[in-house]
This record gives structure tokens, sequence and C-alpha cells, in this order.
């Protein structure tokens, strides 16, 4: 770990900007770009802590800086007197945990810390009752491995922590990608959560991303609302969130649909668990085909379409929008006249103008008339900042195909 982590406030290396680059983050963004840094230091390891300031010397922030990544500074703090040490992140996961559990009261499953909307920049913490599941992609945050340990262990009491390091975001900050390793206590490869009057199994160390997707929590209740007595497919299911709740709302039949099969054990299990099973169908395979081709037992009066991520970076955009638009045409045409669709994408890439007019585009090619009733985002334990709009990635459209 860096020794800079117990230096005293003030002594820490400056990075100064380049003359008018510091509107944005006086604004309270909390990323400077390596384009806009002007000076730093010679010798600098990557996720150094570090003292940003602007042209003129005035202080900006205290946080970790990258002498080889695009996003070279990102910002802690914008309190000079204030050491980023142990007692910095047992502040910083208190306030976090007080926000999660004045939404959620009942239970302990939510998403933690969200990086820069907790002033966390690159750090995620998933917490599964006792058990935690973290993920850093930024240098610094891996820096400060052992002290967020300790102070995680300190807020929560938790029986046990894994440190997921897959995601491919890592490389970006020349992170090494392996696998999970379990850094505090035991993890066992299932857990039983309860969340949304529901049970789920979640796997904290080989399930996707960190093991349950926290940010659709809302968006599944809100589109069961749609699902008594109805007709759902649940597509892209993964764990089967979307369709495990709307049977629990009263759906009379679910199908659930993924390319991957231990997706689909996971999502089968979990209706097991729910007692779902009886009006539950399982089914592999590319869900634009199964809604183009197959479309089994006939027409769904709700459909939700939660596909991965298609564009992961700007030069994907254009092919990303092209495969949403697919995907949300052979969805629109696929359900009921009066039915509804719920279309998400997850693609932070992807705008809410982008995402709107994309879905006006699939409109007027699958020949419907449809309806926004609803435009959401992603769950409260995903907080937006409005001065970075990186923060928010989620949208998630109830539509009313006419």
């Amino acid at each position: 770990m860096d020794g800079r982590t117990t230096l005293s406030a003030g002594t820490y290396p400056a990075v100064v900007l380049k003359p008018k680059e510091e509107g944005r983050l006086q604004g309270g963004h909390l990323w400077a770009f390596s384009n806009e840094i002007a000076t730093a230091p010679s010798a600098s390891n990557p996720g150094m802590l570090a003292d940003l300031f602007h042209a003129q010397k005035g202080f900006l922030g205290r946080g970790f800086y990258h002498p080889h990544s695009l996003i070279a500074f990102r910002v802690l703090t914008d309190q000079k007197d204030q050491l980023i040490d142990e007692s910095f992140l047992v502040k910083r996961f208190e306030t976090a945990m007080a926000q999660r559990t004045a939404f959620y009261s009942q239970g302990h499953a939510y998403r933690w810390v969200f990086g820069e909307s907790d002033r966390l920049p690159g750090l995620i913490v998933d917490r599964y009752h006792d058990i935690l599941c973290v993920q850093s992609i930024a240098a610094g945050m891996e820096l400060l491995k052992p002290l967020i340990i300790k102070a995680l262990v300190q807020v929560s009491g938790v029986q046990g922590i894994v440190w997921r390091t897959d995601s491919g975001l890592r490389e970006l900050e020349g992170l090494k990608i392996g696998k999970p390793e379990v850094v505090h206590g035991q993890v066992p490869g299932r857990i039983e959560i309860h969340i949304e009057n529901g049970k789920f199994f979640v796997d904290p160390r080989e399930g996707q991303k960190t093991g349950f997707y926290f940010d659709q929590r809302d968006n599944r209740q809100a589109l069961a609302a749609y699902s008594e007595g109805k007709r759902v497919l649940d597509a892209f299911c993964y764990s089967g969130g979307f369709g495990i709740t709307a049977g629990l709302h009263g759906a009379r039949e679910i199908v659930f649909a993924d390319s991957s099969q231990p997706a689909l054990e996971m999502a089968e299990a979990n209706v097991a668990l729910n007692d779902l099973a009886e009006k539950s169908t399982f089914v592999q395979g590319d869900a634009v085909e199964l809604l183009e081709h197959e479309n089994p037992g006939g027409p769904f009066d709700v459909i939700s379409v939660d596909p991965p991520a298609y564009a992961r970076s700007k030069k994907h955009l254009p092919a990303a929008l092209k495969a949403y638009e697919k995907l949300n045409i052979a969805a629109m045409r696929a359900v009921k006249r009066g039915g509804i669709v719920a279309s998400s994408s997850c693609s932070h890439h992807v705008s809410r103008d982008l995402f709107i007019e994309m879905l006006r585009r699939s409109a007027r090619k699958a020949a419907r008339q449809v309806r926004l009733l609803e435009l959401r985002s992603q769950a409260k334990d995903h907080p937006v900042l409005l001065s970075m709009p990186e923060t928010e990635y989620l949208k998630c459209a109830i539509l009313q195909i006419l």
C-alpha cells in the first residue's frame, strides 16, 4: 500500500490542471482527464494519493492520480485538511449505509457503495446480509484495499467479504483481471437473500457482475404492477428477477429466456425457492430469435427485455443502437395489442435521448403505436450525481403497445 495514505494533511504531491480546465470540477464533477493535466509528480505510481490544483494554484480536491489512465485524477474529497485513512473510509461507509437503510429498511440486501455517487470513486460494494462483495476498478482503491477491508468489517460486522477482480474496466487502470478472492471470513458459494417480497439465490464469487442486479429492483416492482393475471416473458432473465417479481404479483404464466444455461439454472432454482414452478417455463436461446420465430405458447401480455450493455464504448454506439432497435422491434411485435413492454438499457453511452429516439424508430418499424407509461432509471441504492452524468447508466421504459 502506498505510504502516502498516512501522510499529514497538506503533504500530498501536487497535480496541476491546465488553464481553464477547472470549471467542471468546481461544479462537482470528480474526474480530471489526462489531456487536462499540466504538471504532475515525475515519480508517479498509478493510483497514488495527490492533491489537485487549478492553474492559479487553488485547491480543487484530494484523490487518486494515475499517470497512464484516461481518467487521470479521481477526487475523494474537496477538504484540504482531510486525511485519506481508515477513519475517512469508515465515515464514508457509515454515510452510505445510512442512506440505503433509509430507503430499504427491511433486510440488508442492497448496493452499499456506488463509486463516485458515494464519493468513493472506483469502488463498488454489494451487501448480501452477512456477506459483502467488493469490486475495485480504480488503481487507487486497489492500493487502499487493506484499509477498505478493515473499515467495512468495522462498520458492518459481516461474516465474509469477497473481492472481485474480474471486471474488464480494470484493464483501463493497468490492473490485473483475476479470480475472486475471499479477503475476510468465509463466503459460501450460494447465498439466499430476501428482497422485493421474494427470495433469491446469489453467487457472490462466480455470478455476473457482483452476483445480483440490485439496479433493477424498483423497476421490477413497477413492471409487476402490470402483470397480475398476465402471461409474462422475462428475456435475458439471468437469475429471474423480473419474472419472479411478476409471479409474486399474480402473473398467471412466466417464460424465462436466456442464452446462458447456468443463468437459467439459477433462475430455475429461484423460481422453486418462491414456489412458482407450476406457472414457469424455461427456454435457452437468443432472445430476438425467440421473439421473432418461436414465441412459445402464443403472444405475451407483458415482456421484459433487459439485455447486457451493447455499447461498452463510444465506438460501439452505432452498432449497439441497431442491436437495441432489432430487439425492441421484435418485442413490440410479440406482445398482444394493449400489452406492456419493459425495455431496458444499461449502456452508459446510450443517453436517455438516444434511448427514446431508438424506441421511436423501433415502434415505427414494428408498425405499432406505442405509449410511454413510465421512463425510469436505476434504483435508489445506485444514486445519480447531477454533476456527473457518468453515474447514470440505466434506462427502463415501460411501454404500452396499442
